[in-house]
């Protein structure tokens, strides 16, 4: 499975972003998908993460509780990361990744450890 991430971009505090993410295949491998981000000099974080089994059951970091919306579009077979009231402390590569089983709990689906497929990661910045 290879994950492309797109969508990234430049823009003002307070404004908005969708970076999406699609998968070459879907199926058991996407069972748990999450966003995760780094910036430079920090460790990388988990942003968001959504069991596709049932695109219910999500997680959210508490920075970005409110703000942040994971969803998926099964259709389109890809993935979104709707970013909105943006802040300058948002600003990192974001990256795409998917497990093959059960998010877990929230400590587990957004930690980076099982996560076994990445994509390249899109920049954000928030000026």
């Amino acid at each position: 499975v290879q994950l492309v991430e797109s969508g990234g971009g430049s823009v003002r505090a307070g404004g908005s972003l969708r970076p999406s993410c699609s998968p070459s295949g879907y199926g058991h491998i996407t069972k748990c998908m999450g966003w995760f981000r780094q910036a430079p000099g920090k460790e990388r974080e988990g942003v968001a993460a959504i069991y596709t089994g049932d695109a219910r059951t999500v997680y959210y970091a508490d920075s970005v509780k409110g703000r942040f919306t994971i969803s998926p579009d099964n259709e389109k077979n890809t993935l979104y990361l709707q970013m909105n009231n943006l802040k300058p402390e948002d600003t990192a590569m974001y990256y795409c990744a998917a497990k093959p089983v059960w998010c877990g709990t929230s400590m587990q689906a957004l930690g980076a450890v099982g996560f076994g497929y990445w994509g390249q990661g899109t920049q954000v910045t928030v000026s």
